[in-house]
């Protein structure tokens, strides 16, 4: 690379698609990373009903709830990295069905975040084959994933293969005074 070539990209961000993406299970020593790629994934989702009523202290729950996440034999985090920066998490746990149905065990994908510079650059692509290798290894043979409606999020899964079959409604409950 020459040096008139070397300032004329100084500074410029190559897109994550150009980049070597890796990804790996997350361990205890990533949790400040953790808890910061998820609590981002909540305050993107600020106007939501749900996701948008954020405890004050959300941080300081969130190193308990998710260091025991980490520890579970039955789920696990991946961390996507491209260089030594993490651009992206997915978490998949192993979950029970109804003994109605098939299959008896499935991944509940949850908390799948890409940092918005690293977005359309394979990323969740990436985060998504490593989850259906621990699919694989596990013997589960279907993902299912909750995913708030609007926004790109919707366009995203349905691209990479998940389809609409329920949905989610909420409905406040008025408190009795007692």
């Amino acid at each position: 690379m020459t040096a008139r070539h070397a300032s004329a990209t100084r500074g410029t961000q190559q897109p994550a698609a150009s980049r070597q993406i890796t990804v790996r299970r997350a361990a205890l020593a990533d949790l400040p990373t953790i808890v910061d790629l998820r609590l981002a994934l909540l305050r993107e989702n600020g106007d939501h009903p749900v996701y948008g009523r954020l405890r004050v202290d959300a941080r300081e729950r969130a190193y308990d709830v998710f260091g025991a996440q980490l520890r579970s034999s039955n789920e696990v985090m991946f961390l996507a990295e491209v260089g030594s920066a993490v651009v992206g998490i997915l978490r998949c746990v192993e979950t029970l069905n109804s003994p109605l149905l098939h299959p008896d065990r499935y991944c509940y994908v949850s908390s799948v975040y890409v940092r918005p510079s690293a977005r359309r650059g394979g990323v969740l692509k990436a985060l998504l084959r490593r989850a259906g290798e621990w699919c694989g290894d596990r013997g589960l043979s279907e993902m299912r994933l909750h995913n708030v409606p609007g926004g790109s999020a919707g366009a995203a899964w349905s691209a990479s293969g998940f389809a609409v079959m329920e949905e989610v409604r909420r409905k406040e409950v008025p408190r009795v005074r007692r």
